[in-house]
């Protein structure tokens, strides 16, 4: 298959929130599009099953997203590897919601950490790289909770749109470089990150309608990345064709 037919083959993509959801189905399509990986969560052992599965390539790296050292490692591991990193895709995440009275505090500020502070962090770490070798891609993943109001998860959508912000200033920034940057907005999508939720008694909307499966996401972040090289993804939503949103 020719190089216009796969222009992800050989590509260095690097995934954080790879063990399990959004984040592997994530890594079984840019492994079979042709790219080497490096895989990042905090679970190894999932990881290192992960790994053992994909078509090509792939390195796992645990370690905690939220950590100031984990995007730099992440770089250089790809560097290490591959001599060199093309995608990022920051798909790490975690679901705190709940009513103010006993919503977990601690729990929110931990979700800032991983669902904001990771992602720019990681953005500038990779965007930094991109821009000297004059070629690359980043993809944040957002949720259509950015574009909604739930009494309940205030925090959340305040994130995800702080992430749509962010990363739109940054592909403003990063114009003529040679370096894209967009977001993915899923809607309702059944992983695991709703489980906590279940635990707690709170009704969970995946459960509720017919929601998008992990491959879903996967193949739309394919898509944005499988453009040429003047086309940017900027922004993509996508949701269940049952969602109200």
């Amino acid at each position: 298959m020719s190089e216009k037919t796969r222009p992800l083959a050989g590509k260095v993509a690097v995934i954080t929130g790879a063990s399990s959801g959004i984040g592997e189905a994530i890594a079984h399509e840019l492994s079979a599009a042709g790219c080497r990986l490096v895989v990042t969560a905090r679970r190894a052992q999932r990881l290192h099953a992960l790994c053992a599965r994909l078509s090509g390539p792939a390195v796992p790296l645990s370690a905690e997203i939220d950590d100031p050292a984990t995007a730099q490692a992440l770089l250089e591991t790809a560097h290490e590897n591959y001599g060199r990193a093309d995608i990022l895709i920051n798909n790490a995440g975690m679901l705190v919601s709940g009513p103010l009275e006993t919503i977990d505090l601690d729990g929110l500020m931990q979700m800032t950490r991983t669902n904001y502070d990771a992602v720019v962090r990681t953005s500038y770490v990779f965007a930094r790289a991109f821009k000297q070798q004059a070629a690359g891609s980043i993809i944040n993943v957002s949720s259509v909770g950015a574009y909604l109001s739930h009494s309940s998860m205030g925090v959340y959508a305040g994130l995800k749109q702080a992430v749509e912000v962010f990363s739109t200033a940054l592909r403003v920034e990063l114009k003529g470089s040679g370096v894209r940057v967009g977001t993915i907005a899923p809607g309702t999508t059944d992983t695991e990150i709703f489980d906590r939720l279940r635990a707690s008694g709170q009704p969970v909307r995946a459960d509720q309608t017919p929601a998008l499966q992990p491959l879903d996401v996967a193949s739309s972040v394919r898509y944005m990345l499988e453009q040429p090289a003047h086309a940017n993804v900027a922004r993509l939503l996508l949701v269940s064709s049952a969602e109200s949103v």
